[in-house]
C-alpha cells in the first residue's frame, strides 16, 4: 500500500510534504482574521471584543477535537506502520463517530446554555447582545467543526495532506464570501460573521465525510467501528497535550479579557484580541509544520527506522530555528500594518495595540520550537511529556506571568506575559530534548 509518510525524507521533501499543511493552517488562520476585520470595521470595535470574549467555549470545542485528532492519528498512523491497516481503519471510524457524538452534545449545550456561559465568561451588558448572538449561532454547528478539524489531520495520515489543503482554501474562501455576505451586504453583525464561519466548517466536514466513504482503495476509509475503550483512553491521554494547550489558551484568554477590563476597559480587549489573533496567523506555520510531520514520526516509530526518526527531527530543529528569526523581523516591520487592517490608526484601540504587539512579539522567537517538541512527543505516543509541556506553556507560566508581571510593569507586563511563558517552556523542551534522545532515537 503506497502512503507518502512511509518514503525517506531529506530536507527538501519534508518540507514539501508539510507545506500543505502549513499552508492549510496559515490560511485557517488568515480567515479567522477576516472574521475579526469584517466585524471590527462594518460592526464595531466593541463587537470585536465579543467575539474574544466568547472565545474561551469554542476554544473547549477546539480542544477536544484536537485532542481526537492528533491523539488518533498518533496511534492509528503506528498502527499502519506496524502493518495493522485493518485495525487503524476500525480505529479511525471510531475516532470520527465519538467526535459527531461530542458535536451532537455541546449542540444542545448552546441552545440551552449560550446566555449564562457569556455571563460566566465575561460579558458586560455592552458584550451581551454580540456574545449571544456570535456563540449561539456557532454552537449550532459544533459537529461541522469537530469533523472539520479530525478531517484535516486524517487527510494528512492518510498521505493527502494537498487534499486537506484544497477543501481548506475553498472553506476560506466561502467563509470570506458569507462574511462579506452576511455582514456587509445583508447587515446581519456578529450573526453573519458566525453564519460565514459555520459554512466554512461545513465544507471540509462534509468532504470528508464523503471521501473517506467512498475511497475504498485508500490507507484509510469508514468501517464498521469497533469501540475499543482502553484503546480509546489512550488516544484521549495521548492527545491530551493538544486538549490541554487549547483548553489553557480558553483560560488564559479569559484572564487576559479580565486583566485588559481591570487596566483599559473594552478597548483594551479589543486590543488584545488584535494581537492574539496576530499571533495566531503568524505562528501557524509551526502547528501546521508540527501536524504535518507527526505521522512521519509516528509511522517511523511503529517501524523502528531510527535513522529516518534521527533525520526528521534535525531537519524539523533547523526548520524551526531558522524560521523563528523571519517571523519576528516580519512581525516587528509590520507590526501597524497588521494592527490597521482591524482598527483606524486615529483609534485609542490602534495606540494601545501598537505599542504593546513590539513587546509581545519577541514571543515569536521561541514559540515554534515549543509547539514541534509537544508535537513531536504526542506523535511518538508520549502524551505525558507532550502534556507537561503544553500544560507549563500555556497554562502555569502563563498565568504566573500574568500574575505577577503586571504587579511590577503595569500594563507592559501584560504584553510581556506571553514572551516570558514561551522563554521559560524553551527550556522544559530542550530539556525534554536531551533527557529522551536515546529512548526515541532520534
Amino acid at each position: 500500500m503506497n502512503n507518502q509518510i512511509a518514503k525517506k525524507f531529506d530536507t527538501l521533501s519534508l518540507l514539501k510534504f508539510t507545506l500543505p499543511s502549513m499552508i492549510m493552517m496559515l490560511f485557517m488562520a488568515l480567515y479567522q482574521m477576516v472574521d475579526a476585520v469584517f466585524v471590527s470595521n462594518f460592526v464595531s470595535e466593541t463587537a470585536l471584543s465579543a467575539l474574544n470574549i466568547v472565545y474561551p467555549l469554542i476554544s473547549f470545542i477546539i480542544a477536544v477535537a484536537v485532542m481526537l485528532a492528533t491523539g488518533g492519528s498518533a496511534v492509528i498512523a503506528k498502527k499502519m506502520g506496524e502493518g495493522e491497516h485493518a485495525l487503524a481503519r476500525q480505529l479511525f471510524s471510531m475516532v470520527v463517530l465519538i467526535g459527531v457524538l461530542f458535536g451532537i452534545a455541546m449542540t444542545l449545550v448552546g441552545i440551552f446554555f449560550t446566555r449564562p456561559l457569556i455571563h460566566l465568561m465575561g460579558s458586560t451588558p455592552a458584550l451581551d447582545p454580540y456574545c449571544y448572538d456570535y456563540l449561539y449561532t456557532l454552537m449550532l454547528f459544533s459537529p461541522f467543526a469537530v469533523l472539520q478539524l479530525l478531517f484535516q489531520t486524517f487527510f494528512i495520515t492518510a498521505g493527502k495532506p494537498h487534499l486537506g489543503l484544497v477543501v481548506t482554501v475553498l472553506a476560506g474562501i466561502a467563509n470570506i464570501f458569507f462574511d462579506f455576505l452576511f455582514i456587509v451586504v445583508i447587515p446581519l453583525g456578529v450573526k453573519g460573521a458566525a453564519y460565514g464561519t459555520a459554512i466554512g466548517y461545513c465544507i471540509p466536514a462534509i468532504f470528508g465525510l464523503i471521501f473517506f466513504s467512498l475511497d475504498r482503495n485508500g490507507s484509510l476509509h469508514f468501517v464498521k467501528p469497533t469501540f475499543d475503550a482502553p484503546v480509546l483512553a489512550h488516544i484521549c491521554a495521548n492527545g491530551s497535550s493538544e486538549m490541554v494547550t487549547n483548553l489553557s489558551n480558553a483560560v488564559t484568554t479569559l484572564f487576559f479579557n479580565l486583566t485588559m477590563l481591570h487596566y483599559l476597559g473594552e478597548a483594551g480587549v479589543a486590543s488584545i484580541t488584535i494581537a492574539l489573533y496576530a499571533q495566531w496567523f503568524l505562528t501557524s506555520i509551526y502547528f501546521g509544520f508540527a501536524s504535518g510531520v507527526a505521522p512521519v514520526f509516528s509511522y517511523n516509530h511503529g517501524c523502528e527506522n531510527h535513522e529516518q526518526l534521527h533525520r526528521i527531527f534535525n531537519i524539523s530543529i533547523r526548520f524551526v530555528a531558522i524560521s523563528a528569526v523571519g517571523v519576528v523581523l516580519f512581525a516587528l516591520l509590520a507590526c501597524d500594518m497588521l494592527i490597521s487592517i482591524f482598527v483606524s490608526p486615529s483609534s485609542e484601540v490602534f495606540s494601545i495595540t501598537s505599542s504593546g504587539f513590539k513587546l509581545f512579539a519577541t514571543s515569536f522567537l521561541f514559540v515554534g520550537t515549543n509547539i514541534f517538541s509537544s508535537g513531536m512527543f504526542t506523535a511518538l505516543s508520549n502524551g505525558k511529556v507532550s502534556a507537561i509541556i503544553s500544560f507549563l506553556r500555556t497554562f502555569v507560566f502563563l498565568l504566573l506571568s500574568m500574575f505577577l508581571l503586571p504587579m511590577v510593569m503595569g500594563v507592559n507586563g501584560i504584553w510581556l506575559t506571553v514572551p516570558v511563558a514561551e522563554l521559560l517552556t524553551l527550556g522544559v523542551s530542550i530539556f525534554y530534548f536531551i533527557r529522551l534522545r536515546k529512548v526515541y532515537h532520534y
